[in-house]
């Protein structure tokens, strides 16, 4: 109920400074009426999806929707309240000093008046959240891009000098409402060409039914070498309430089964070896291990078995906080680790090879990219769905290809 009630307030506080925003540059009562309609049939959506929620069926569509357009609303009154709260810091001392030099018993006749520039201003900068919030609900969480990269190693087997691997993770089937943009992505990744195919997990919300209508969509995936996948925290279905322990475990064994109808080989704290003329680089798999009470059913120890110890080991780790906890200082030298999870929490700042920021980096310190720590490096993939928010904004969907190359220089492309 507190929750609510500071909810409320929040709300509340917003609207009183982004209808004065609005009043001070019209006079029309229609587009008061429109406000306060939009207003209102965002919030009772929100209060009627949360209420209606269904733990045993899992976030639906509606509910995404009813979460992104609440986000929508939010962000642009959050920017008006704090732009026309600034101008009541100016405003409210001059309506101090003049009750106190003037003779008027009215309050509410000290007020300067709302400044039309400012409020002019403060809608202009609130339109910006608002309309890259809405292109990132209707069209950024579809807009795919190709990442590429060129890392070096003086270890590479020379059989594997320009290897190439794509990786892919977060797919979420069960969020996707468009088939077609679906497909060109997987075409997308077939015309990378890469000799091997990398999921790093959560391939649905919840349940495997979301991913049975994608099966025949994914199985186009092709890689000369294979495709190899791992689990994520969301392929377990501990975020939705089973008729039993029984169904729950079901729903794992039926997604294990779907993945392997697509082509991937599912690595359970397992490893595989590609052999090229007498030579070989490791795949390492583990299941889900993260930090910050994410299940932790990875186990790197039985993962790397039968892996000798100057194997160039690629490790495919869902969650990147098991690098920094368990990887990296490991007794094994893992050359590259890809990882996911973060989603670069769908919305941020990006300017490729320049800048980049999402408020998910107070929370992970390895959010989005390649990073290097000891002679070892860790891609983040941005994800390849999106999940709860219905958008992308500024941190798009992407899709990672990685080539291998022989010798000391390491650069990124």
């Amino acid at each position: 109920m507190i929750r609510w009630f500071i909810f409320l307030l929040i709300i509340g506080v917003a609207d009183y400074y982004a209808f004065q925003s609005l009043r001070t540059i019209t006079k029309s009562n229609w587009w008061y009426a429109l406000y306060w309609v939009f207003t209102i049939a965002v919030l009772g959506n929100f209060v009627y999806q949360f209420y209606s929620f269904n733990r045993s069926d899992g976030f639906s569509h509606s509910n995404s929707y009813a979460v992104g357009l609440l986000i929508a609303m939010i962000v642009p009154k959050t920017v008006l309240l704090l732009i026309m709260f600034g101008e009541d810091i100016f405003r409210v001392p001059q309506a101090v000093y003049s009750y106190f030099t003037q003779d008027s018993g009215d309050v509410t006749k000290h007020f300067p008046a709302r400044r039309k520039f400012i409020s002019q201003v403060a809608l202009g900068l609130a339109a910006v959240p608002f309309v890259s919030i809405l292109y990132g609900i209707y069209k950024g969480k579809y807009n795919f891009k190709v990442l590429k990269y060129v890392l070096h190693f003086e270890d590479l087997p020379e059989a594997f000098d320009g290897y190439k691997l794509t990786q892919i993770s977060d797919i979420h089937s069960g969020s996707f409402d468009n088939m077609d943009k679906v497909k060109y992505a997987v075409d997308l990744i077939n015309e990378q060409q890469s000799d091997v195919i990398l999921f790093t997990g959560d391939i649905v919300n919840n349940k495997a039914t979301e991913l049975e209508p994608y099966v025949t969509v994914f199985n186009k995936l092709k890689a000369k070498d294979g495709m190899y996948s791992v689990l994520g925290n969301h392929d377990y279905g501990d975020y939705v309430r089973w008729s039993s322990e029984e169904a729950k475990k079901q729903n794992l064994e039926d997604l294990k089964t779907l993945q392997k109808d697509i082509g991937f080989d599912l690595l359970l704290n397992e490893n595989r070896f590609i052999e090229k003329n007498g030579q070989r680089i490791a795949i390492v798999g583990v299941e889900n291990w993260g930090k910050g009470g994410f299940k932790k059913a990875g186990d790197l120890q039985k993962a790397k078995s039968a892996v000798d110890k100057d194997d160039f080991k690629i490790l495919l780790s869902h969650d990147p906080s098991h690098w920094d906890a368990e990887v990296v200082n490991d007794d094994y030298h893992y050359h590259i680790t890809l990882s996911g999870h973060t989603h670069g929490m769908q919305f941020g700042i990006e300017i490729p090879g320049w800048f980049k920021w999402s408020p998910v980096k107070w929370r992970y310190k390895r959010w989005a990219g390649i990073y290097e720590e000891l002679g070892q490096y860790i891609n983040v993939n941005r994800g390849f769905g999106y999940l709860a928010f219905p958008g992308r904004v500024g941190i798009w969907p992407e899709i990672t290809v990685i080539e291998l190359k022989k010798g000391s220089k390491k650069t990124n492309a």
